[in-house]
């Protein structure tokens, strides 16, 4: 009986010692597997840590206020982050510099079936907010009333136009694209289109020149509560553009949270926001804090139309109804 004891002894300890050993390795397996496949870390919680976040620069009035009221509400948490062209975050993003993006489309069908096969699930993104791409003119400049097709031909014409359009960088940003796609619908640029270093680089030089038009984010142009943004209405002027809505022919608007709303502005451009993470860390929790109520209430308050929840949209006039 003693020696049936011991033996039954020895047989626990060498299988605890397996069973431990095999644990330790399978732990150590998923630690690795979870850090790869962009899945909870041990240091991942929701309301402190380092998040690094990469936003399409077009953007960065609205996000900034965003991260300001984020980090105050949770002071143990920090946003390190960067304002970049669209295309460099998507570069940023797929190079694993940052697992979460602010940018104007979300991830294509084969970028999506690319990052489920890299990392064994497909990243989170869906719409936040509606912005515009704003036209401005020198508030000097001697028209403020534009059609389609005089964008169109201010765009792409290699003849000698009557105005210089400034764009905020050469290539690779998300107001680039969208002319592209909406306006030119493929067509290049012509020789009367430059880029600036920046949408604030885009504002100084059309409030230098008054045959100098711009297009920057709304955000940059559209908060009348915001102090630096006033300074620059003495300078520049939001212009009309032609609306493309039924019952519209020769209806101007200008952006405002009323045209986006309604969709009269006709360049209307989506904010999405890009997560690979899939476990509750601060890149989920910043993602949520954008969707839900105080963010959106961030986004009405900078003049961009939220997303997520319903509000009241005041009706201001902002149209022109003839050609000056």
């Amino acid at each position: 009986m003693l020696f049936y004891n011991k033996q039954k002894s020895r047989i626990f300890f060498h299988a605890t010692k397996f069973l431990l050993i095999f644990s330790l390795v399978l732990c150590s397996f998923c630690a690795c597997n979870s850090n790869k496949n962009g899945t909870k870390d041990l240091e991942a919680d929701p309301q402190q840590g380092t998040l690094r976040l990469f936003v399409d620069e077009s953007f960065e009035p609205i996000i900034s206020q965003q991260i300001m009221v984020f980090e105050s509400s949770f002071p143990k948490a920090h946003i390190i982050v960067k304002y970049e062209p669209e295309a460099d975050c998507f570069r940023d993003f797929e190079k694993d510099s940052t697992n979460m993006i602010i940018v104007a489309r979300g991830l294509k069908e084969d970028e999506s079936k690319y990052y489920n096969s890299k990392l064994g699930h497909r990243p989170r993104f869906s719409i936040i907010a509606f912005d515009a791409v704003s036209m401005i003119v020198n508030a000097d400049a001697s028209d403020s009333v534009f059609s389609l097709k005089e964008l169109d031909k201010m765009l792409t014409s290699n003849n000698k136009q009557p105005y210089q359009v400034i764009l905020d960088g050469e290539n690779a940003t998300s107001t680039v694209r969208y002319l592209l796609d909406s306006i030119t619908h493929g067509k290049s640029f012509g020789n009367n289109v430059s880029g600036a270093k920046g949408s604030k680089q885009v504002i100084d030089l059309v409030a230098s020149n008054k045959n100098a038009v711009g297009f920057v984010g709304s955000s940059w142009v559209g908060n009348a509560d915001d102090p630096e943004q006033l300074a620059y209405f003495n300078k520049v002027h939001l212009a009309y553009v032609e609306c493309k809505i039924p019952d519209s022919t020769g209806v101007f608007a200008r952006p405002s949270q009323s045209t986006i709303y309604n969709m009269q502005y006709p360049l209307v451009r989506p904010l999405y926001c890009v997560l690979k993470d899939n476990y509750i860390g601060l890149g989920t929790s910043f993602y949520n804090f954008l969707s839900f109520q105080r963010g959106q209430l961030i986004f009405r308050r900078g003049n961009l139309v939220p997303a997520k929840m319903n509000f009241t949209i005041r009706t201001v006039n902002d149209f022109a109804t003839k050609k000056k």
